[in-house]
């Protein structure tokens, strides 16, 4: 008795010792669920779930004429999922009898392996049951659209196992068209450039999200769980395609003609500050040119001799001088506080400040600038101010901006040559863009215009913003400064002895501008003789008595170009650049009207012909008989009449009269009655051997002269 209750006491304390251990399981479930679950299930998920960003179609760059100039198109990463249901039923019969087939395809698709090689990497991976299978990387969409019809593929996902993973790829169409100007978007887009860099946000839309389950190694979208992107915004520029392309084109062609290093050509449209094109080549290592740096916008350099523009408006607009003031040259070299400075002409005396201009005389503004503003020297550097010279030029592009240095009197560098430099273009750093934009202000009647190259942001085909154009100054300086800036631009060009004269002159329309050639030290190592090599410089507009259109077209030249001044190597590039803008948006079509053909014209031929021939041409006509084969034109004032002919035309063995007719109608006539024709000459007939009118015998030949 004492053990069977020994027995039950352990049996209880057992029982009671599970009820326990139970309850303990299910409060622990209990908590777990409710009051770390969400913990738990979170943790869960972080190691299997998650979710990864899909990105937004880009929106396109357009040219304001509407073609594309930077857009994305699809390109496609193709997945296998070994592990598909639909790929794995009835012992993977239906893998097994398409595998054969579909390594064909692909490797006749691709052409990067063997038949033999494919289906040696599928039949592995569908072995180890890989579930993300890379099989190739961006396909493009003409390819998946084969690709979709291949064996297996066209099964579907769930039978075939095939995943698309859709991405983006961007192109130029245009590929070196305004190619650093427009940008390029990588995938970090803090190292993208251009347009693509400045409107990034607006062009890269907002991504949306994809969930993706972590099995067997890999990642897997999981159906249905995805956040849709919202694609981005398209950019309508200021660009002229057709401007940009002749901009690259005759920039181009001076470049590798002349073995010169960098250039840049910048085409603004005068009354609005839109950039119809900007084009910017430099040299690469092997020897060809590209669009590798902003030459036009990012670079500042010391402008030369196109800077006197500044110095002649603030000296005009001050009223210190006018253009027919005398200024002394002497002899073209001058000392300014022990420092040289000289004319690339020398020999010249005393002229006027207009003639200094157009002769671009250092000496003349050097001495003029000295003269008046070395005891005020604040009052120069307030005209640049005013001139926006030492301004960012608030084009779009701030990235790769080029940031000017013009130095203010009360800086450290500032030195006692430091007028006498600056009035002919050195000691500042400006972009060709800053002069420019003087120079289209000068154009502008002195109206300052912000440079812009955006004139909308358009979603689904609307302009959700669009851009104006923008007055920075109101007036540079004075309406007579201006008339007489304008007068010595002009001159450059129109007068005999301008820089400008010799290229540019010869042109259906007038052009101003200025000539500029600066001396700049090659690597660095100064001015030595040997080591100088020079920037060729024309900034100016055109038309020159109502400006439609500016350009800037700069050029750094090497030791081995041949040509160096202004004129010469940019002068050139402008004027073929201008007339191609000239001829194709500015000519007009002549007026005069064709006069019309008083002459009595006389043919003759068969009636179908001529009625063919004048229904073709317009040309009204009327037959006034019914019958027969041959008729005569008359042609008087764009109207003709079909008659009998009057020339002998006949039956039998007579020889016809085929005077006055065409090779291809004499030809029917003379066979047909069975003579040879033999021809000599071009055009009608105008002789022929066996006069008209006269027996001959078949076969018998008659010679036919042709004028």
């Amino acid at each position: 008795m004492d053990i069977k209750k020994d027995i039950l006491w352990r049996v209880y304390l057992c029982f009671l010792g599970t009820i326990i251990l139970g309850l303990f399981v299910l409060g622990k479930t209990f908590y777990l669920q409710n009051a770390e679950g969400k913990y738990w299930r979170g943790l869960g998920d972080s190691l299997h779930l998650k979710y990864v960003p899909i990105n937004a179609e880009r929106g396109s760059i357009y040219s304001e004429d509407g073609s594309m100039l930077s857009t994305s198109v699809p390109v496609f990463d193709v997945y296998v999922d070994f592990g598909a249901q639909g790929l794995r039923e009835k012992d993977g019969k239906r893998f097994k009898e398409n595998v054969d087939s579909l390594s064909f395809c692909l490797s006749d698709l691709f052409k990067d392996k063997s038949q033999a090689d494919y289906k040696s990497d599928l039949e592995l991976a569908y072995k180890n049951n890989e579930r993300y299978y890379l099989l190739k990387r961006k396909i493009s969409f003409e390819a998946l659209k084969d690709l979709r019809d291949f064996p297996l593929v066209r099964l579907g996902r769930n039978k075939s196992g095939f995943i698309f993973d859709t991405r983006d790829k961007r192109i130029n169409p245009y590929v070196l068209l305004a190619n650093r100007t427009i940008g390029l978007s990588r995938k970090d887009s803090s190292k993208n450039v251009g347009l693509e860099r400045t409107y990034d946000s607006l062009l890269k839309g907002v991504s949306g999200q994809r969930l993706m389950r972590y099995s067997a190694g890999a990642y897997m979208p999981v159906e249905g769980a995805e956040v849709d992107p919202i694609n981005g915004k398209d950019l309508i520029t200021t660009l002229d395609t057709y401007i940009q392309d002749v901009a690259e084109k005759e920039l181009m062609d001076m470049l590798v003609g002349n073995h010169s290093t960098h250039g840049t050509a910048i085409v603004m449209e005068t009354a609005t500050g839109k950039i119809k094109a900007i084009a910017n080549l430099g040299e690469q290592v092997d020897g060809s040119f590209n669009e590798d740096l902003n030459y036009g916008i990012g670079k500042a350099t010391e402008p030369g001799s196109v800077f006197k523009l500044a110095t002649l408006l603030s000296l005009l607009d001050d009223k210190y001088v006018t253009i027919d003031s005398k200024v002394d040259c002497e002899g073209g070299a001058k000392y300014f506080h022990g420092l040289k400075i000289k004319d690339s002409h020398l020999g010249t005396g005393v002229i006027t400040v207009k003639d200094a201009f157009t002769r671009s005389s250092n000496v003349a503004f050097a001495k003029l600038a000295t003269q008046y503003y070395e005891s005020q020297p604040m009052k120069f550097w307030e005209h640049l101010d005013r001139f926006r010279l030492n301004k960012m030029t608030g084009v779009e592009i701030v990235a790769s901006s080029g940031k000017p240095t013009i130095k203010k009197p009360d800086s450290k560098n500032w030195q006692k040559t430091t007028i006498p430099f600056m009035a002919h273009g050195y000691e500042e750093l400006v972009t060709p863009l800053h002069m420019l934009m003087l120079y289209n202000a000068v154009a502008n009647n002195g109206k300052m215009m912000k440079p812009y190259l955006v004139n909308a942001i358009r979603e689904h085909g609307v302009d959700v913003m669009t851009y104006n154009p923008e007055v920075l100054v109101e007036k540079i300086c004075s309406d007579d400064a201006i008339r007489q800036a304008k007068e010595c631009l002009k001159a450059v060009v129109d007068s005999a002895h301008g820089t400008g004269h010799k290229v540019l002159f010869d042109s259906a329309y007038s052009i101003s501008g200025k000539t500029g050639t600066a001396v700049t030290a090659l690597n660095n190592t100064g001015y030595n003789k040997g080591n100088k090599i020079y920037q060729a410089s024309f900034i100016g507009f055109f038309p020159s008595e109502k400006p439609i259109y500016t350009m800037a077209v700069v050029i750094q030249n090497s030791k081995n170009s041949k040509l160096i001044y202004g004129a010469d190597v940019s002068g050139k590039v402008f004027k073929k650049i201008a007339d191609h803008i000239y001829n194709h948006y500015l000519s007009k079509p002549s007026e005069k009207k064709i006069q019309e053909d008083t002459l009595m014209h006389q043919y003759y031929g068969m009636k179908s012909d001529l009625n063919a021939i004048f229904s073709n041409v317009n040309i009204a006509y009327k037959d006034s008989i019914e019958t027969g084969v041959w008729r005569e034109a008359g042609m008087l004032k764009n109207k003709a009449a079909l008659t009998q002919p009057t020339q002998l035309i006949t039956n039998g063995n007579i020889t016809p009269n085929v005077t006055g007719m065409g090779l291809k109608d004499a030809l029917y006539l003379l066979e047909n009655k069975g003579m040879i024709a033999l021809v000599s000459g071009k055009g009608k007939v105008v002789s022929q051997s066996i006069a008209a009118g006269t027996n001959f015998k078949k076969g018998q030949k008659i010679y036919l002269m042709l004028n």
